[in-house]
């Protein structure tokens, strides 16, 4: 047996991406014995270990190399059965492609829907999507976990090509009678400290600019954490808080007074690009044109 043999590379990725050698063992047809078998052959072959044994089980930074490596091969693999008709259009385990891509979530709810979209009217490849913060999706690149990925980092990570795809804007929002009753002195650094503020996640800065720019001083905001793009809107609706939202979800409660702009002119602008693998597969290149298409139709 090859030292990369195929079977020990797909138990590995089988086992990172689903999280437990059960349910990779359903993926890969056989038992969890003869994946848990596949994965120690390969890791005392490499003398590493690959996988992280809990719950769930997670890659380490090798593992996911073998794993990026391996769908690679699978995404490979389709496009010849794309070309070449007459192979079979599955494996032997029922599998088709799947690109691994990193997104953050604001893009996922506003605009990434309709890439992927797109993209599967013309493909069969599958999309496995990892959500992040835009600032730290390039990390995800950076470690060979994904293929592509929309981030802020403009500057082309090794081995990708980079392309410019626009601003996400945000604006600054509450409710008529959160602004009532936490700003009816107005906006200032006493005020924001004050205000019930809210937070998608611990990598969310957002929120952080803001108050600086508006208030020309760091502010401690006491803040709800909310990690989800429509539930951060539902949130500034029912007055939870304030908090910065993408403007195309915000601007129909604009319309409508259901939800106010805190200041006038401070909205915030977060330029977007997308990293990809440098690689000639044309997958990718299917991909990167409906990203594109779909991010130029929805960011400035």
């Amino acid at each position: 047996m090859h030292l990369l043999d195929e079977g020990l590379l797909e138990a590995v990725a089988a086992v990172a991406r689903e999280g437990s050698f059960e349910r990779a063992a359903r993926v890969l047809h056989i038992t969890p014995s003869a994946v848990s078998q596949r994965v120690k052959l390969l890791e005392e072959r490499l003398g590493a270990v690959l996988i992280v044994r809990g719950q769930p089980c997670t890659a380490t930074e090798i593992g996911a190399r073998i794993r990026r490596h391996a769908e690679l091969v699978s995404v490979l693999v389709g496009e010849l059965r794309r070309d070449l008709p007459m192979l079979p259009q599955e494996g032997p385990d029922g599998s088709q492609a799947s690109l691994r891509i990193a997104v953050n979530a604001d893009s996922l709810g506003t605009w990434f829907i309709q890439a992927m979209a797109e993209f599967g009217r013309e493909d069969g490849a599958r999309l496995n999507l990892t959500l992040t913060d835009e600032d730290h999706t390039a990390e995800w690149l950076r470690r060979g976990h994904v293929l592509a990925a929309v981030t802020s980092v403009g500057t082309p990570i090794q081995g990708c090509r980079v392309r410019r795809l626009g601003s996400l804007t945000y604006v600054a929002t509450a409710s008529p009678a959160f602004v009532k009753r936490w700003f009816a002195t107005g906006v200032s650094a006493t005020t924001l400290r004050h205000a019930p503020g809210l937070l998608f996640d611990s990598n969310d800065r957002l929120q952080e600019v803001w108050a600086r720019r508006v208030a020309h001083r760091d502010v401690a905001l006491p803040v709800h954490r909310i990690p989800s793009t429509q539930a951060f809107v539902d949130a500034a609706l029912a007055g939870v808080g304030w908090g910065m939202n993408p403007l195309s979800l915000a601007r129909p409660h604009l319309q409508t007074g259901a939800l106010v702009e805190l200041l006038p002119d401070t909205r915030v602008d977060v330029p977007l690009y997308w990293q990809v693998a440098r690689l000639k597969v044309p997958v990718l290149e299917r991909l990167t044109r409906s990203v594109v298409r779909a991010a130029a139709a929805a960011l400035r």
